[in-house]
C-alpha cells in the first residue's frame, strides 16, 4: 500500500491560537482513516486544508503523489467530500440533484449506478425535502462518489442520525473500503471508529497526542476490565476521595463512573464495600472491556463531544 495523503509540520492560527500546531501524519491508499478529537481539537481545520477550503499557513502537503502547497482544483476532482452540514435544493427531485452536481465535474460514473449504490432508486423522482436524515446523508455520500473518487472524506457522516440509519451509513462505507477506497473519517461515536477504523489519530490543542489501529489505542491501557456506574447525587468530596483510595485513576464523565481495574473479582467486592458504607445504590452497574472511549478520556480528560 502506498500513501494517499501525506502531511508534514502543518501549522494553521487564527490570530493567537494554534488551531494546528506542527501537525504530521500519512493515510495510506485503500483504508479508512479515523481522525478524533475533542470541539476544538483542530481536526475540523486539518479537514478544511485538505479539502481546498482552507490554506494552512506553513507545512508540506503530499496528496496522490503530488507535493502541494495548496489543493488545486484538479486534485480536488479525485476526491469526494461530505461536509458536516449538507444544504440542498428542497424543491428539486433526488434524480435532478444527481444531474446537477454531475455537471459540475469533468466525468462522472452512471447516476443509475451511484443511486444503486446508496440505495434510494425508489426515492429518484421523489422531492429532496421529502427524504429522511438518513437517505439525506445517503444522497450526500452519492453525490460525493459521481466522479468516482480515490480519497473520500466523510466529516462526521452519522450525526444526529437514528441507530439504524447509522448502520446503514457504515455498511456503505465498508463496502467501499472494500472498493480500495480512501476513506478520511472524522467522527463523534467511538463505535463508529472503532468498527470502521484501521488506523486513527487523536489530537488535542491542535497536537496529535495518540496514533495506532483502535485495537493498539485499546491495549495501551494495560487495564483488562471495566466497572461502570451512575453517581449517586447524595455522594460528597469525601466519597469520591475515598473511592480514589480504592481505585486511583478512576474517571468520572457525565455523571458515569469508569473504575479501571485488573482484576475483577476483588475489585468488585471492594467496590460494593465502600457503597455499603455509604448507603448507596449503585445504579446501572455493568462489566465491560475496555474501548476507545476509554482511551479518549484518559487521554484527553473529556469526552468526544466536550
Amino acid at each position: 500500500m502506498d500513501k494517499a495523503i501525506e502531511v508534514r509540520e502543518l501549522r494553521k492560527s487564527y490570530g493567537s491560537i494554534k488551531a494546528v500546531d506542527g501537525v504530521s501524519f500519512e493515510v495510506m491508499r485503500g483504508e479508512v482513516f479515523t481522525l478524533l478529537g475533542p470541539n476544538g481539537a483542530g481536526k475540523t481545520t486539518i479537514v478544511e486544508i485538505l479539502e481546498g477550503l482552507t490554506e494552512p499557513d506553513s507545512g508540506d502537503l503530499v496528496i496522490l503523489g503530488q507535493k502541494l502547497s495548496k489543493i488545486t482544483p484538479k486534485i480536488k476532482d479525485r476526491m469526494g467530500v461530505v461536509l458536516q452540514e449538507n444544504r440542498f435544493m428542497d424543491r428539486v427531485t433526488v434524480d435532478e440533484t444527481f444531474k446537477l452536481f454531475s455537471s459540475f465535474f469533468s466525468k462522472t460514473l452512471p447516476v443509475k449506478d451511484i443511486v444503486k449504490k446508496v440505495s434510494l432508486e425508489e426515492k429518484v423522482g421523489s422531492l429532496v425535502e421529502t427524504l429522511s436524515g438518513g437517505q439525506k446523508q445517503r444522497l450526500a455520500i452519492g453525490l460525493a462518489l459521481l466522479n468516482d473518487p480515490e480519497i473520500i472524506f466523510l466529516d462526521e457522516p452519522t450525526t444526529g442520525l437514528d441507530p439504524q440509519a447509522r448502520r446503514n451509513i457504515w455498511d456503505l462505507i465498508e463496502e467501499l473500503k472494500e472498493e480500495k477506497k480512501t476513506i478520511f473519517l472524522t467522527t463523534h461515536y467511538m463505535e463508529e471508529a472503532e468498527r470502521l477504523s484501521d488506523f486513527t489519530y487523536i489530537m488535542d490543542h491542535g497536537e496529535i497526542i495518540a496514533r495506532g489501529t483502535p485495537a493498539e489505542l485499546v491495549s495501551g491501557l494495560d487495564q483488562d476490565n471495566v466497572i461502570e456506574f451512575y453517581l449517586d447525587p447524595s455522594l460528597g468530596v469525601k466519597d469520591l476521595e475515598a473511592l480514589g483510595e480504592i481505585f486511583p485513576g478512576y474517571n468520572l464523565q457525565d455523571e458515569k463512573v469508569n473504575l479501571y481495574v485488573k482484576e475483577m473479582g476483588s475489585s468488585f467486592s471492594l467496590l460494593l464495600r465502600w457503597a455499603e458504607e455509604r448507603d448507596i445504590k449503585l445504579e446501572n452497574l455493568m462489566f465491560r472491556r475496555p474501548n476507545l472511549e476509554d482511551v479518549f478520556i484518559e487521554l484527553t480528560g473529556k469526552g468526544l463531544r466536550d
